[in-house]
């Protein structure tokens, strides 16, 4: 036992209960001292005050009323119409003024009304009828315009009403008025008064909270009609019957659990009622059995703080260990709450972690959806559990979304899963049913769930937006693209199908278009083939010739007339990649540069396939240029070099060129030069000046109305019978026949549906 006392953390224990007997017997002895008797007198005497000033503030409100009847008496125009008998508008305006004027000073008044003839009404926002104003925006069913009409014919003292719920028919919004009409035995002028207070502003303006809790308040007219309640179905017949009221003094009465205090107003007699609970009887007794808990209270703490000190002594001491302490002596309830702080975190470090499992567990089921393989029954299971998270209607459609930088530096620095979660909140604040994957890179996958096929219009528009508007905030920096499938059935069979068609989609889209939202199901169409041979046959023999510039020309040429067409994605980038081969057979493959080659040509051949637009298949080609155009090494003091020898070919075709001249222009023999260009350009001299030349002849046949001789000679050839049998051998059909086909297909290249 004295190892235990002397352990800092019984101690603790102990002094902790000891502590909360002695709050608890402070509060007791406070409760005591102060008394129930003596709480209840000083909190009704401070209420007396509260009402007293509440009735000064109800008399002020009333005073308003009386002074704005006053001024509106007072206004000019005791009629309105003029000698004709007709209603002469201006006065009708300049009351209308002076009207919103006066009330605007007022918060509680909710309408003040002015009538000649008990059938126009005038009010600040205008003039209007009293079959308008009570039968359509303040009904009541006890007050409607003939009763109203009928008060104000009547002879009457200025009348308060009591307050009723007015209702507007043409929607739902429900008032508490009070109507007040000014009298019609005291009037000043011809004008009949009525103004509509709203209760809740003026209650609002009064502040009733000083009053007790339970209170309620009761105001009635001279005559105890009811005029405004704050407790509903209150009774007060038996009540008032038994008071008697002196205008000099003050009344109270005590029925069963309440005290009912009369006041009466010195300004115009209305009576005030305050109801509020009063302290029980026997409250002497009351006072002894408080003091009786009290000190048995005490005593009791005290016992069993020491009894539950030395119980909860060893259980303290084992949640210490479990949490990971020393056996070590020290502040065990440190310990505990260490422990606690350290579990806290583990916690929430491990929540986040099986989040991401969770997520990437989803992420590699549904990629592996796509793949089309078949899987073992329990692996199906496995899928079933996410199908109420991605089928979340009877229908789905898949999107695609591509991310690209917006700026040529690069994109902004953001990991993979803080770009993917922007992502998923731009797309799901946007479309609720939505569910967002990580696809590979930049590339995202979406499943959008829609009731009926009928809605994929509407969702197709409301994803264009989503994706607009997250440009501009959460992924801002970021060009995206996405591609829409078809509807259809959630079942995930469909899931391949659906994806092989937004893959699709991306692939078939217009090469020069920049639209955000690709429609799978419009790409489809009836598309042209085209592939420019002529130009990439030029592009191999600028390069040849060491014409850098004009091959660049020769591929943003190819590149524009694509985008003009609008020719598929898929058609550019196969074209693209023809060209970047042409361009790799103009490379100089020595030993050194062969690996060098190689990797130039998979990195292009991956940044065409990986391209997203024609600006970026243009920019991909203009760089393998580049590159392949700083790899030829050639010689410029060598005449026997290819680039020279092309480039005069070019330049000379038109000319009587034979062997014996090249190689005299070559300085080298006939043989040597034959043997040379044999193996350098894969054909002898021979065919290659009659392809150069009839490139030449071909575009003459397309563009110009030269007669075929006249296209032979300036092509280099004699006669025109060489002509055509030379055109014909290489191109199967006549000059003639040749320029017949062109001008009806307008021209070599001509799309071919």
């Amino acid at each position: 036992m004295n190892r235990l006392i002397a352990n800092r953390g019984l101690l603790q224990i102990f002094f902790a209960l000891q502590l909360v007997v002695g709050i608890m017997f402070i509060f007791n002895y406070m409760v005591y001292k102060n008394s129930i008797s003596g709480i209840y007198e000083k909190v009704t005497e401070n209420n007396r005050m509260v009402i007293r000033n509440i009735i000064q503030s109800f008399d002020a409100s009333f005073t308003s009323i009386n002074n704005l009847m006053f001024n509106i008496h007072a206004l000019p125009f005791n009629q309105i119409t003029n000698s004709s008998g007709q209603t002469d508008m201006e006065k009708v305006l300049s009351l209308e003024d002076s009207l919103a004027r006066m009330v605007s000073t007022m918060d509680f008044v909710e309408n003040a009304m002015i009538t000649y003839d008990y059938k126009l009404v005038i009010t600040p926002k205008g003039t209007s009828s009293m079959e308008a104003l009570f039968d359509r925006k303040y009904t009541n069913l006890k007050y409607n315009s003939v009763f109203w009409q009928n008060f104000i014919r009547s002879e009457h003292d200025f009348t308060v009403f009591p307050a009723e719920t007015y209702k507007e028919i043409d929607s739902s919004t429900k008032r508490e008025l009070i109507v007040a009409v000014d009298s019609s035995r005291l009037s000043m002028s011809s004008k009949k008064l009525m103004v509509l207070i709203d209760v809740n502003r003026l209650l609002n303006s009064i502040d009733l909270k000083g009053m007790i809790p339970g209170a309620s308040l009761i105001v009635m007219d001279g005559d105890r009609n009811l005029i405004l309640s704050t407790e509903k179905n209150l009774d007060l017949v038996d009540i008032l019957n038994d008071v008697y009221f002196n205008p000099s003094s003050e009344g109270s009465l005590k029925r069963e659990d309440f005290e009912y205090n009369f006041y009466k107003s010195d300004y115009n007699g209305f009576i005030y009622i305050n109801k509020l609970p009063y302290q029980f009887q026997n409250i002497g007794s009351v006072t002894s059995a408080n003091q009786l808990i009290m000190y048995g209270a005490i005593v009791l703490a005290g016992l069993l703080s020491i009894l539950l000190s030395i119980y909860l002594y060893r259980p303290v001491r084992n949640i210490a260990q479990l949490l990971g302490s020393s056996n070590l002596k020290g502040n065990d309830f440190v310990k505990i709450q260490s422990g606690i702080v350290k579990i806290q975190r583990e916690n929430e470090s491990l929540k986040n972690q099986m989040q991401l499992v969770d997520a990437e567990i989803q992420r590699g089921v549904f990629l592996q959806t796509l793949e089309g393989y078949s899987h073992s029954r329990e692996y199906e299971i496995q899928l079933q559990n996410h199908y109420a998270d991605w089928f979340q209607r009877r229908y789905f459609m898949m999107a695609s979304v591509h991310l690209t930088p917006a700026a040529p530096g690069g994109a902004p620095e953001l990991t993979m899963e803080e770009v993917t979660a922007r992502l998923r909140e731009a797309v799901t604040r946007g479309l609720e049913q939505a569910v967002v994957f990580h696809e590979d890179h930049l590339k995202f996958l979406l499943l959008l769930s829609v009731e009926l096929p009928a809605g994929r219009r509407q969702l197709l528009r409301t994803l264009e937006m989503v994706l607009k508007e997250a440009e501009r905030q959460e992924l801002q920096g970021f060009r995206l693209q996405g591609c829409v499938s078809r509807v259809y059935e959630s079942k995930i069979v469909n899931c391949r199908d659906a994806y092989q068609e937004i893959q699709a989609g991306f692939e078939y889209r217009d090469a020069g278009g920049r639209e955000t939202l690709i429609d799978a199901e419009a790409s489809f169409q009836a598309a042209e083939i085209h592939f420019p041979l002529h130009k990439i046959e030029k592009l191999s023999n600028c390069l040849l010739a060491g014409k850098q510039d004009e091959a660049a020309e020769l591929v943003d040429d190819v590149i524009e007339e694509y985008t003009e067409r609008h020719i598929q994605h898929h058609q550019l980038v196969h074209m693209a990649k023809s060209m970047m081969y042409v361009m790799l057979r103009q490379g100089d493959v020595t030993e050194g540069s062969r690996y060098e080659l190689f990797r130039l040509e998979t990195e292009v051949m991956r940044r065409l396939q990986e391209s997203e637009h024609a600006q970026s298949v243009r920019e991909t080609l203009q760089e393998g240029l580049r590159r392949i155009g700083a790899m030829r090494s050639v010689d410029s003091r060598s005449k026997l070099d290819p680039a020279f020898i092309s480039q005069y070919i070019e330049l000379h075709y038109m000319e009587n060129l034979y062997l014996d001249h090249m190689a005299e222009v070559l300085e080298t023999s006939s043989k040597y030069f034959s043997n040379y260009f044999k193996k350098t350009f894969g054909v002898n001299f021979v065919e290659y000046l009659n392809k150069v030349r009839l490139s030449h002849a071909r575009e003459y046949l397309k563009h110009s109305d030269l007669s075929i001789a006249e296209i032979g000679e300036k092509t280099g050839y004699t006669n025109s019978s060489t002509f055509t049998t030379t055109f014909k051998k290489y191109c199967g059909v006549s000059p003639s026949e040749y320029r017949k086909k062109a001008a009806e297909q307008g021209g070599e290249g001509r799309a071919i549906r």
